[in-house]
């Protein structure tokens, strides 16, 4: 839509650059052209604007192929004015001076002429086709019929509209015929997926199943070196104690040995100390002998003297000495208590043996 303003009675339009605007005034054309800016009296002008951008124009209709089934076609065509001037002549694109609003509706007449003339090549073409057919290749049979169709439609160069491309989104059947077609391939989806989900599970049994042998065989050859190693620790301790055994029999008879030997040098130590004993005892008893011998020829050579000395002294002397002898041998009296009785008897014995000496 143009921007108008006012001054002092004046107008004054600024037009984008993608509408083409026309003035005219007492029927003579003065401006014309797009992004034009310029004043006017609203009195005397008449203005209209026309848009020479592309333009999208979205549709949809039902049709029906040729198996009696409802579809629905969901189509864009892409369009735009060639011909500002002719399209104007055609239309009414005329604006309001005070406004710059268009006071009819051309877009929407431009749009109805589009989508029945699209409408009318759509049908023609789903009109000779199944739904199958149509739900598969329709799209672009229904593409290239509209654009050809509207292509080859007179009106439109006509008013100056080119059409610049066709897109068809959409075939679509009813919500109840699609469930309908839906169903068989999603009974081959769930199939196919079944499918995957068994052949999943057996290559997760067969994984499982390897595993379990790769296990079992692991398990084996861990008791087979577990055995092995067993059977070298059997050996290792076996010859371990044959090696015991057999230092245990070197130091034996090497304790052995030694022991005998020091027996021997212990029997002969002893068998000497027992001969030097011997000797020394016998030297002993023979210096004994020898010197009881001398002891006893010197106590013989003195009782011989005594004896002689004895008997060449008197009796008196003897008796002296007999009781001097006495007196040495008795036991050491402290004190002595002499009765009448026994001073008399003394002196009596004392006195029989002095006579009997004089005698």
């Amino acid at each position: 839509m143009a921007d108008i303003t006012r001054r002092f009675g004046w107008r004054h339009l600024r037009g984008g650059p993608t509408a083409h605007v026309r003035h005219h005034r007492s029927g003579q054309l003065v401006h014309d052209g797009p992004g034009l800016s310029f004043w006017y009296r609203s009195l005397t002008a008449a203005l209209s604007e026309v848009p020479v951008d592309d333009r999208e124009l979205a549709m949809t209709f039902h049709a029906r192929t040729s198996d009696f089934q409802d579809v629905a076609v969901q189509a864009t065509v892409t369009y735009l004015i060639s011909d500002p001037s002719l399209a104007a002549a055609r239309l009414d694109f005329s604006i309001d001076p005070d406004t710059g609003a268009w006071r009819g509706t051309p877009l929407e007449q431009l749009g109805s002429l589009l989508t029945e003339t699209a409408q009318q090549h759509a049908l023609d073409v789903l009109a000779r086709t199944s739904l199958g057919s149509a739900l598969v290749d329709g799209v672009a049979a229904v593409r290239e019929r509209i654009a050809g169709g509207l292509a080859a439609e007179p009106r439109l160069p006509a008013t100056g509209i080119e059409v610049v491309a066709v897109r068809v989104v959409a075939l679509r059947p009813e919500p109840e015929v699609e469930r309908a077609l839906r169903t068989p391939a999603r009974e081959q989806i769930q199939q196919d997926a079944d499918k995957a989900t068994y052949e999943r599970r057996a290559v997760a049994v067969e994984r499982e199943r390897a595993i379990a042998e790769n296990e079992l065989a692991s398990q084996i050859e861990l008791a087979r070196r577990e055995e092995q190693l067993v059977d070298q620790r059997g050996t290792n301790a076996r010859r371990e104690a044959e090696e015991h055994a057999a230092a245990d029999a070197v130091r034996a008879g090497a304790e052995a040995a030694r022991t005998v030997r020091l027996a021997e040098a212990e029997a002969t130590r002893s068998l000497r100390l027992a001969e030097a004993e011997a000797s020394r005892k016998v030297r002993l008893a023979g210096a004994e002998a020898q010197a009881e011998r001398e002891v006893g020829a010197a106590r013989a050579e003195a009782q011989a003297a005594w004896l002689r000395v004895h008997g060449e002294v008197d009796v008196t002397t003897l008796h002296a000495l007999t009781g001097t002898r006495l007196a040495e041998n008795l036991p050491r009296i402290e004190s002595v208590t002499v009765s009448p009785d026994v001073l008399t008897g003394l002196l009596a014995k004392l006195g029989n043996a002095a006579g009997g000496e004089q005698a």
